[in-house]
């Protein structure tokens, strides 16, 4: 029972976006360190769309997976989609071959820490929903 309550995707796809979230703040600040450094290359993390692949939800067309009755097989996950870094060389803001814009970090950095708090507040609130359904019924 527990295993099954551990692997299921809300812990699964919560605890790889906390992942994701946190290897990004590490790029991020990675960026910021260096936006005065000569011919240093700035890095993303690429998560969500690899994510949205693995769900099949990458094209708008596909309907998600659902069980209607307890006797259908699991809904598992698939892939296992990982959050990845991408360096970007396309591009250079400056003489000095630097493509690291601060304002655009300094957003970046705002939003991920959004997108982390949000992360870890529905992982809290599935995880208190749990102890509530486990402890109910005991003084």
């Amino acid at each position: 029972m527990l295993e099954q309550i551990m692997n299921s995707p809300n812990f699964n796809y919560l605890g790889r976006g906390l992942a994701a979230a946190n290897l990004r703040q590490e790029v991020i600040s990675n960026n910021i360190a260096n936006v005065n450094t000569p011919n240093f290359k700035k890095s993303d993390v690429v998560f969500e769309s690899l994510l949205a692949k693995e769900l099949g939800m990458d094209d708008g067309k596909a309907l998600p997976l659902v069980r209607t009755h307890d006797r259908h097989l699991p809904v598992a996950p698939t892939g296992g989609a990982q959050a990845t870094i991408a360096e970007d060389d396309t591009t250079t803001m400056r003489v000095d071959n630097n493509n690291v814009d601060i304002d655009i970090e300094m957003a970046s950095l705002a939003k991920n820490q959004l997108y982390y708090n949000a992360m870890a507040t529905q992982l809290g609130g599935y995880v208190s929903k749990l102890r509530n359904v486990i402890t109910s019924g005991q003084s």
